[in-house]
C-alpha cells in the first residue's frame, strides 16, 4: 500500500470531518502517528474495565517526556482511582458522569511548591516564584505533559477527554487531593476503554485559514472562513443530537457574555491567591 493510498484511507475518516477538505499535501509521507492525531475525538462513555498493570507508569513516562521550560519541571499529577474520590470530583466538575466511569482520571497540576523546597534546602531565596511568569510557565508544562500523556494513550487504543470543570471549585478540589500550597488543579483528563454502544464522531475544526498566519496576523480575512465553520459546525450539532443552539460564533459568544458563564472561575484569580500564588 503506498503512502498516498494510506493518507487517503486515514483522510476519508478523519480530514472530511475535521476540515472537510485535505488542506495540505497529500504527497507527505505518511505515518501512524499522524493517523493518530487527526482522528483524535473525545469521549464520553466508558467501560468500566481495568487497564493493564503498568499503564498508567507508561503514561506518565510520555508525559514526562515532553517538553519543560528551563527543565524546571513545574508540574506534577494526581491519579484518581478511588471511586468515592472520582464521584466527589464529578459532583465539583459539574457532575460529569464519565468521570465517575473511567477506571483512571489524572488531575493535573501547576506545582511550584518542588522547587520552593528544593530552594530551601539548599537556602536559597525563591521569589521569582511569586511571580505571573512563574505561574503560567507551570500551567504550560502541566499542559505539554497532559497532552504526551493523552496521545500515547491513545496510541493504545484508550480513550480520553479532558476536564476543564475542574476548576469550578479550585479551593474544594485542592482539598480533596490534599493539595500543599503553590499548587492547583489545571485540568483533569479522563482515561478508560470507550464504550463501544456509543460513537463519538471527530468534531469539525475552524478552517486553517482561520488560525494559520503567515508572516503577521490578520484578523480581518478570518470572517469567510468562520462564516464557513458556522454552517458546518451547526450541521454537526444537529446530525450528533447536541443540545447547542446556533452555529460556533452564536455558541462561542454566548460563552463570554456574561461573568456568570465562567461558571465561577470569575474568583480564580481570588482562590489562587489562597492557593498560594500570588501573582506579582
Amino acid at each position: 500500500m503506498t503512502n498516498l493510498t494510506e493518507l487517503l484511507r486515514c483522510l476519508r475518516r478523519a480530514a472530511p470531518t475535521r476540515y472537510g477538505e485535505i488542506p495540505f499535501n497529500p504527497e507527505i509521507e505518511w505515518n501512524d502517528s499522524l493517523t493518530a492525531l487527526l482522528s483524535h475525538r473525545s469521549i464520553r462513555s466508558y467501560l468500566s474495565d481495568p487497564l493493564p498493570p503498568g499503564t498508567l507508569e507508561l503514561l506518565i513516562a510520555a508525559a514526562q517526556s515532553a517538553s519543560t521550560s528551563s527543565n524546571l519541571q513545574t508540574w506534577s499529577v494526581v491519579a484518581v482511582e478511588d471511586q468515592e474520590r472520582k464521584e466527589e470530583l464529578s459532583k465539583l466538575a459539574g457532575n460529569q458522569a464519565h468521570i465517575k466511569q473511567v477506571p483512571l482520571f489524572l488531575v493535573w497540576l501547576a506545582d511550584l511548591v518542588r522547587l520552593n523546597y528544593v530552594a530551601d534546602s539548599r537556602s536559597i531565596s525563591h521569589d521569582a516564584l511569586e511571580y505571573l511568569e512563574m505561574f503560567v510557565m507551570a500551567t504550560i508544562d502541566a499542559s505539554l505533559a497532559a497532552q504526551n500523556a493523552t496521545v500515547a494513550a491513545e496510541s493504545l487504543g484508550l480513550g480520553t477527554v479532558y476536564i476543564g470543570g475542574i476548576r469550578n471549585h479550585p479551593q474544594e478540589v485542592a482539598e480533596i487531593l490534599n493539595l500543599p500550597s503553590s499548587v492547583y488543579a489545571v485540568f483533569g483528563l479522563c482515561i478508560g476503554y470507550p464504550n463501544p454502544e456509543v460513537e463519538a464522531a471527530i468534531k469539525p475544526r475552524l478552517p486553517q485559514s482561520a488560525v494559520l498566519h503567515r508572516e503577521t496576523y490578520k484578523l480581518a480575512e478570518q470572517e469567510e472562513a468562520i462564516a464557513h465553520y458556522n454552517d458546518i459546525i451547526k450541521e454537526f450539532y444537529t446530525e450528533q443530537k447536541m443540545n447547542v443552539p446556533g452555529d460556533w460564533s452564536e455558541h462561542s459568544a454566548q460563552r463570554i457574555a456574561t461573568v456568570e458563564s465562567l461558571r465561577g472561575r470569575d474568583r480564580l484569580r481570588e482562590v489562587l491567591n489562597h492557593l498560594g500564588f500570588k501573582l506579582l
